[in-house]
């Protein structure tokens, strides 16, 4: 194992080992005595907790498939009016996280709420309350997520369809396929293993959501998780719900794999790739094409989006009230510190493996980008027990002062806590430059004299500037959206505009919720225009 050992593998080894802490906290913790709370919750309200946890993720999941494969197949194979403007417009759900959408549904939709007040606008005082359907509970939940959370089948479902070959689309007009026929029996298969990682991704996102379920008061695991520490004090037993969760997640994963078996996704053709025309439609059927992106698009973030921005209107007072440039400051101060800190740290990781070409830390780099599977309550939960442990049973026995107040309930604690939950992005997307810098560059650079530090910091790092960028701008978006391991970790009076949208809500001022939330979609919306021509590229 150490046959190859330098500095360089020593730090990828302690940056893999330190990633997964966290996930080796939850695992032995679950073996720990936990309060009378467990046996409580076990004979009471845990199935429901599993069984409100499985609604949400299969009908996150049904939607989100419909959602994405939808608008990615209209904006792949068609020309319509704005599909240009459709293909970047349909990604912008990624600025609305599940509990701002929540917010902006029950604020709609609420007894003399604004759908009250619109109707009341147009046709003078009546009783439309009674007429007005109301979203909340489970329903409203699934309807938040999955206008939220789409956009990740949708891009990774485009990814596919643009690159399938003119081939495979002659086959199904040769075998007399219809154009729905064509699309469920050849393109969405061929798209398989593309729809499968954005649902993946969905999958990951429903099971870790705390903001929505928290909101509409349904009890999932995820809240579990959070009330049997925050309300009952016992982090053991939260860690053993954080590890069924887990084994919930690894489980769709093992599923998925006997699932594929042995298929095969790629096309062969004598021919070789024929690059696909987009078909021109016309008449109603550019009008339907149209529509349905349209009501996505609307839906999904001009809804969400002007319910803030009406709020913030309506009441200005809670503008004025709010003190923007702090929660600006902070908010940008997490995302500074914990970009460099994570592009850092993944580009020494990448670079130790490539130099050492070492199988365990490769296996071990691998376990350790699984912390993005991991919900960011469990991760909070998951740092608290580790640090007590390690301060209980090591620091004091060496003597030495308590180290809670330096980790727990500051920023470094948010810091290191975000390296876990976001590793996997800034590790990969560094990755995926990695393997474009061909290994005879590092040899050529060897023979010109040139050390590994200095192949480094003159060949790699310059060459990689691209892939830094992009992965900067993607943590910072994830940053700014994280919610749970921000409250919990966040130091005294430390806000930011999830944190403060979250509490207000929580209180049932959902019009003073509106004016971070507004801020928050809207540094949101900057971070995806940056990387828009990244994640949408066509070649």
């Amino acid at each position: 194992m150490f046959k190859n050992f330098n500095i360089w593998f020593a730090s990828s080894l302690i940056v893999s080992i330190g990633v997964l802490i966290p996930i080796i906290t939850v695992s032995l913790s679950f073996f720990e005595d936990t309060s009378n709370y467990y046996q409580i919750l076990k004979d009471t309200f845990l199935l429901e907790y599993i069984f409100n946890s499985l609604i949400l993720l299969v009908s996150v999941l049904i939607l989100t498939f419909l959602i994405g494969t939808t608008c990615a197949y209209l904006v792949s194979f068609y020309r319509f009016p704005f599909s240009n403007f459709f293909k970047w417009a349909l990604i912008l759900s990624f600025a609305v996280p599940p509990y701002i959408y929540a917010y902006s549904l029950t604020a709609f939709f609420e007894n003399y709420g604004t759908a009250f007040t619109i109707l009341t606008n147009l046709f003078g005082e009546g009783s439309y309350n009674k007429h007005i359907p109301k979203f909340d509970g489970v329903f409203g939940s699934i309807l938040s997520m999955s206008f939220s959370l789409y956009a990740y089948v949708y891009i990774l479902s485009r990814a596919s369809f643009l690159y399938q070959s003119q081939n495979l689309i002659d086959l199904g007009k040769s075998l007399g396929f219809s154009k729905f026929k064509a699309l469920y029996s050849l393109i969405i298969p061929a798209a398989r293993p593309a729809i499968v990682a954005g649902l993946s991704l969905v999958a990951m996102e429903t099971l870790a959501e705390f903001g929505a379920v928290d909101f509409f008061s349904i009890n999932t695991l995820t809240t579990g998780i959070y009330n049997s520490w925050i309300s009952f004090d016992d982090l053991a037993f939260s860690n053993r719900l954080s590890f069924f969760l887990l084994l919930f997640i690894f489980a769709l994963f093992i599923i998925e794999n006997f699932s594929r078996k042995k298929a095969k996704y790629h096309f062969n053709s004598r021919g070789g790739f024929k690059q696909k025309e987009k078909i021109q439609l016309s008449g109603k059927n550019s009008f339907f094409a149209f529509l349905f992106c349209f009501l996505i698009f609307f839906l999904s973030f001009l809804f969400p989006l002007s319910q803030m921005l009406y709020w913030t209107i309506k009441f200005p007072e809670n503008l004025f009230d709010l003190d923007v440039v702090t929660l600006t400051l902070n908010t940008l101060y997490l995302v500074t510190l914990s970009s460099f800190v994570l592009i850092v740290f993944s580009l020494v990781s990448n670079y130790g493996n490539r130099v050492s070409k070492n199988k365990t830390l490769n296996l071990l780099s691998t376990l350790s980008i699984s912390g993005y599977a991991i919900p960011g309550v469990i991760l909070a939960v998951a740092f608290i027990t580790f640090i007590a442990w390690f301060d209980e049973n090591i620091v004091k026995a060496l003597g030495f002062l308590s180290i809670k107040k330096i980790f727990i309930g500051t920023v470094l604690g948010l810091v290191l806590v975000y390296f876990v939950r976001f590793y996997s992005l800034a590790f990969n997307g560094i990755k995926s430059g990695y393997e474009k810098i061909n290994i005879s560059v590092d040899e050529s650079a060897y023979l010109l004299g040139y050390s590994k530090q200095k192949t480094f910091t003159n060949i790699h790092v310059p060459f990689l500037r691209n892939s830094l960028l992009f992965v900067g701008i993607l943590v910072s978006l994830e940053i700014v959206r994280e919610l749970p391991i921000t409250l919990i970790l966040r130091p005294f009076n430390f806000e930011t505009f999830a944190t403060t949208a979250y509490i207000s809500a929580s209180e049932d001022l959902l019009e003073a919720a509106a004016v971070p939330s507004l801020f928050l979609i809207l540094m949101a919306t900057i971070f995806i225009m940056f990387t828009s021509k990244y994640i949408l590229r066509e070649k």
